[in-house]
């Protein structure tokens, strides 16, 4: 217990780096101003590297392998994404496009795997119906929320360096922000209507407003945000929109945290 708390928390930086990895790939990458890519992408590998170090370490302490459920596999898809990671960042300073993208490519996907396979951990010391997908697509839509909500904020200030670029790519990212809110919205509350109708132990008993909170703040608050910033971005000013996209991912991270307190002790995905 005192090693599962930890882990459920360091799964929210996980995902907000793997998910901001992998929202690299919105923008168009011969229309970005390369400095663009070094920076966030050496703040997402820094944010999942610290945390790939905190699972590893719980996972070496001697009484920690049977309570947190940390799997061998996890641990070395963690060190893959800090590691290709690297090599990525290293590759954009040089021209090695083939291998560049297949750096890229790799790193994301090493850490979706690690995601993954922490999902299916927490699904198979649960008894929750449909575990092995209820588990794993609650694990990526957070991921996704928290990496397009990152990619938004540091993509608007991108804007103020370089006042020449097309509002394009932020339309983009927060297209896909949209998007990823919406179906976590709905999996959310299909996550919670299969619990409840299975007859397990439902969100909205002990915790029920717990659970309220968490959808409140995110994705519904966070919704909300995005609705916003498409309202600044029609005017169009992308400074209040880059603010607005610091208050989305301080709520979609307030929002996993409580998702993860959740995890924690209740065991259920939401």
């Amino acid at each position: 217990m005192e090693t599962l708390f930890p882990r459920t928390f360091l799964l929210v930086f996980v995902q907000l780096a793997v998910g901001g990895m992998f929202c690299l790939s919105i923008p168009p990458f011969h229309e970005m101003d390369r400095g663009y890519y070094k920076s966030s992408a050496f703040v997402f590998w820094a944010i999942g590297s610290l945390a790939t170090i905190g699972n590893l370490l719980l996972w070496l302490r001697p009484d920690t392998a049977a309570s947190s459920g940390i799997s061998g596999l996890e641990i070395i898809a963690g060190a893959l994404f800090s590691t290709l990671g690297a090599g990525y960042l290293f590759s954009l300073w040089y021209e090695f496009f083939v291998v560049r993208a297949w750096l890229f490519v790799a790193t994301w996907l090493s850490g979706f795997l690690a995601l993954i396979v922490s999902a299916l951990t927490f699904a198979a010391a649960g008894t929750v119906p449909l575990g092995l997908v209820l588990y794993p697509t609650s694990f990526v839509l957070a991921a996704l929320v928290l990496g397009t909500a990152a990619s938004g904020m540091l993509l608007g200030h991108w804007y103020l360096i370089d006042h020449d670029l097309s509002l394009t790519p932020l339309w983009n990212v927060l297209r896909f922000y949209l998007i990823c809110l919406a179906v976590q919205t709905a999996a959310l509350g299909l996550g919670a209507l299969v619990i409840g109708l299975a007859g397990g132990s439902s969100p909205l008993s002990d915790y029920g407003i717990v659970f309220l909170g968490r959808a409140a703040i995110s994705p519904l608050g966070t919704l909300a945000l995005a609705a916003m910033i498409w309202r600044t971005l029609l005017i169009p000013q992308t400074m209040a929109a880059t603010g607005l996209f610091y208050i989305a991912i301080l709520a979609a991270t307030v929002g996993e945290l409580i998702g993860r307190y959740l995890l924690f002790r209740t065991g259920l995905p939401l």
